[in-house]
């Protein structure tokens, strides 16, 4: 009699992860990848190295399980931050620790959500929704919430300059997330090359995008650079100059006042720092104005009405009148600067007949120029220039000084605007519409001028980089793929195994 078939159990659908990495191979890794973060920050020539940081990054997320996955990143995020903003411990003392912490914990998160994906889903997966996840978090860390902190993201280590056309194109959050997809790539070939992946052929071609985004380093900035334009020639051009003067008294910047015209006397408009004055600009600078009949824009404090103040760029015609005044947008957490602002506006410059059409200018006071969204709705008006009086002090230190004058370059590139920028201790700077370097100033440089004459490309439209469509759907995204983690863990439905031979179907004897 023949004997009844019989079914095998079925399997359950699993996406199987590959081996883990040992604690020593984390350590490694981790020490690595921050060793490459620091280098590429601190020298232009080395930028290229924040791939390779972002490739261990990537190699990270192969912890044991995702409590370490995040407390790794968690670990590696102050041992970047901590170095890298050492000064917020002169401005907060210990409470410094909780802020690099905060900036941390997005970096933890970051590696908790790639773990989950790469167990449950698999390295291909991992690859592909890497550059999402990172620019969905990038994003909302930097411009989103109430402790948002724009520096030292990935995007910003390119040097503007450089890369003009990437920024103007993809914007600095979108170079990132290209930076975060080359990394993956490279991180699933060094995973090969380790000795540490048995992945399928079809998730190693995730490799493919870190060898297509090392061509673009070694080969594509040459050819971004922006050639000369010959209709250039015929776009208006503004003299301007400008003093680095720290909480200075009346008399001391009439005085340097005096000495910038003598150094450039075809100075148009001269700029002052933010906070240059406690209130209003004083009646002997408004004579000042009128005797050169001179432009002066300049920082102070406007008091409201019932208490408290706007901290404002003051604009000063030749005839010692406030034509225009810009308050500050996001003043700065857990200091006292002013109400934010409760509008955005161009003011536009009429220079005189001889001149020619007036000029749009955009006014954005310090760290408001660290916002794309606050500088996206100034340069929706359409301004052909930006000025920027900054209050960079003194006792912050260098460090700090060149990490918030890297802002200057990478908005400059993003809206192809020229932007002239005092500080009142350095650096200072004239920025050309490329993210390229026209001047700056020392640090601390006090009484130190500043001068350049910026040839302006008007504009009928306003351009902003293609980052800025996709952040907020990438926000969304990052978010539904958290929930959709924690219901796949709360399920049980997919059980981790060893080995990378893609998921196991239903099979019956």
């Amino acid at each position: 009699m023949k004997a009844p078939a019989t079914t095998a159990p079925e399997s359950v659908d699993v996406t199987p992860q590959q081996a883990p990495l040992r604690p020593a191979e984390v350590v490694f890794v981790a020490l690595v990848g921050m060793a490459l973060f620091h280098l590429a920050f601190q020298e232009v020539a080395l930028h290229g190295l924040g791939l390779g940081w972002l490739s261990c990054l990537f190699l990270l997320r192969r912890t044991a399980c995702g409590r370490w996955a995040f407390y790794t990143g968690l670990a590696v995020g102050l041992g970047i931050y901590g170095p890298q903003l050492h000064f917020f411990w002169g401005l907060f003392g210990p409470a410094a620790v909780v802020l690099w912490l905060v900036l941390a914990f997005w970096l933890a998160l970051f590696l908790l959500l790639l773990h989950g994906v790469d167990r449950y889903w698999g390295t291909g997966w991992a690859v592909a929704l890497a550059p999402v996840l990172w620019l969905g978090l990038e994003c909302f860390r930097s411009e989103l919430y109430y402790l948002r902190f724009s520096w030292l993201t990935a995007g910003s280590v390119v040097p503007p300059g450089t890369w003009p056309a990437a920024f103007t194109t993809l914007g600095v959050y979108g170079i990132g997330a290209l930076f975060m997809l080359g990394g993956a790539g490279l991180g699933v070939l060094i995973e090969r090359c380790w000795g540490r992946c048995t992945a399928s052929p079809r998730c190693r071609l995730g490799a493919l995008p870190g060898l297509a985004v090392l061509a673009f380093l070694l080969w594509l900035p040459a050819r971004l650079a922006p050639k000369p334009d010959p209709a250039d020639a015929t776009n208006p051009t503004v003299s301007l100059a400008g003093v680095q003067l720290e909480f200075p008294k009346e008399a001391e910047v009439l005085a340097h006042l005096d000495q910038v015209l003598e150094q450039h006397p075809r100075a148009e408009l001269v700029l002052l720092g933010e906070y240059t004055f406690d209130g209003p600009p004083p009646e002997a600078v408004r004579d000042w104005c009128r005797r050169t009949g001179r432009w002066l824009v300049a920082g102070g404090k406007d008091p409201i009405p019932g208490g408290g103040f706007y901290n404002t760029a003051f604009v000063l015609s030749p005839e010692g009148e406030v034509v225009f005044r810009q308050a500050k947008s996001v003043p700065i957490q857990f200091f006292q600067d002013g109400t934010p602002a409760p509008r955005q506006a161009v003011w536009v410059w009429d220079r005189g007949e001889a001149a020619g059409d007036p000029l749009r200018v955009g006014l954005a006071i310090c760290y408001d120029l660290s916002y794309a969204r606050v500088l996206d709705r100034l340069v929706s008006q359409r301004p052909d220039l930006l000025l920027v009086p900054a209050l960079d002090a003194v006792d912050w230190g260098r460090h700090q000084h060149r990490l918030n004058a890297r802002m200057t370059l990478v908005r400059a590139a993003e809206y192809r605007l020229p932007i002239f920028r005092v500080a009142t201790s350095g650096f200072s700077q004239a920025v050309g519409p490329a993210g390229n370097l026209l001047a700056e100033g020392s640090v601390p440089g006090q009484g130190e001028s500043l001068a350049a004459e910026l040839r302006l490309e008007r504009r009928t439209q306003a351009h902003l980089p293609l980052d800025r469509t996709l952040a907020i759907p990438a926000v969304i995204l990052t978010a539904a793929m958290a929930l959709l983690l924690v219901r796949e863990q709360r399920r049980g439905q997919r059980v981790p195994r060893t080995g990378d031979q893609g998921p196991r179907t239903k099979d019956r004897e």
